[in-house]
């Protein structure tokens, strides 16, 4: 056996005896932070400044996954994604068109299937997939004053996201996070847009515990 060949199997048995080890931390559980960005949507309506334009609001989530099946190149995890933005600001129209509220609170809560790169290494990319259901809480007024006509909804939505998991120690490491919630649009009877459905983009980070 050549030196190249006896490191390349030190590396495989390797490779292997962390894809063991992995196998055994079935779970994660964690919390990630960051902001939900939402683009700006042209209304359907002759006012001054017609379009909606949303904050970047500062989100909470939590995350849970059970893992499937590992192997030293990937794995397949099963996940449930919750996310709440608590504070959406809103502007749109003027004084004399007030047609949006003044904020919403959203929250996602997303069954998903996760697909994770070299997950035994220190380092592992990794996609998810998922859907479940959107809810969105409207404030009572609207944004230059008035009483809002609008109602809370609740839709189903789609998730899609990317990741990097990167391990501190033991069985702790630290995620960076990009996911879209396409969900129903909320309720602006006021400001039509012409859309049923709004992509929600939510980017942040967190920590995690493997057992």
């Amino acid at each position: 056996m050549s030196a190249r060949q006896f490191w390349i199997a030190v590396f495989c048995l390797c490779m292997f005896s962390a894809a063991s080890s992995l196998a055994q931390e079935k779970n994660e559980i964690g919390g990630v932070i960051g902001r939900i960005f939402i683009s700006d949507q042209g209304i359907k309506a002759n006012i001054a400044d017609p379009t909606i334009h949303s904050g970047k609001g500062l989100s909470f989530g939590g995350e849970y996954a059970r893992r499937f099946f590992v192997t030293p190149v990937f794995s397949v995890s099963g996940e449930l994604v919750g996310i709440f933005n608590p504070d959406e600001d809103l502007n749109a129209g003027n004084t004399n068109s007030p047609v949006v509220p003044t904020d919403y609170k959203q929250f996602f809560l997303t069954p998903a299937a996760r697909l994770n790169l070299f997950p035994a290494t220190a380092v592992s990319p990794w996609v998810s997939f998922g859907g479940g259901f959107a809810h969105f809480s409207q404030g009572s007024l609207l944004d230059y004053g008035g009483t809002n006509p609008g109602k809370s909804t609740t839709s189903g939505v789609l998730e899609g996201g990317v990741g990097l998991d990167v391990r501190l120690v033991g069985s702790v490491y630290i995620r960076g996070e990009a996911r879209d919630f396409w969900s129903g649009e909320p309720d602006f009877p006021l400001a039509p847009t012409g859309k049923t459905r709004q992509h929600n983009y939510f980017v942040g980070g967190g920590v995690f515990w493997r057992f």
